[in-house]
């Protein structure tokens, strides 16, 4: 199964058009094995953010990919609770890339 699968096999499913956006964020990383869904939703949001914190654009037109960027990190959470060897190592790790975006040292994939 892919990440891109394992995403649509969610239940209950996000309504289409943040599917959509979830795996248009994705990109490349929806065809992982599922069992990168973790690393690969927190890459994409870290990503997505990062670039609309680039172009200085947090206003209500961006609210659907802002949405998006929170699917993805709530993703990389659901799917790391059931395969993460240390919950609490992934949580700091999404803390400390979410904080780096603020700063400007994002790290990681497109990041």
């Amino acid at each position: 199964m892919t990440v891109g699968a394992w995403l649509r096999s969610r239940t209950p499913p996000p309504p289409p058009a943040m599917l959509a956006g979830v795996i248009d964020a994705l990109g490349e990383r929806a065809a992982l094995g599922a069992h990168a869904a973790p690393t690969a939703c927190l890459d994409a949001a870290v990503a997505l953010l990062g670039a609309l914190l680039r172009e200085d654009s947090l206003g209500r037109e961006r609210a659907s990919e802002l949405l998006v960027a929170d699917a993805l990190v709530t993703y990389a959470f659901e799917a790391a609770a059931t395969s993460a060897s240390d919950l609490d190592e992934f949580a700091a790790t999404v803390m400390t890339r979410l904080a780096g975006l603020s700063s400007g040292e994002a790290d990681g994939p497109d990041a």
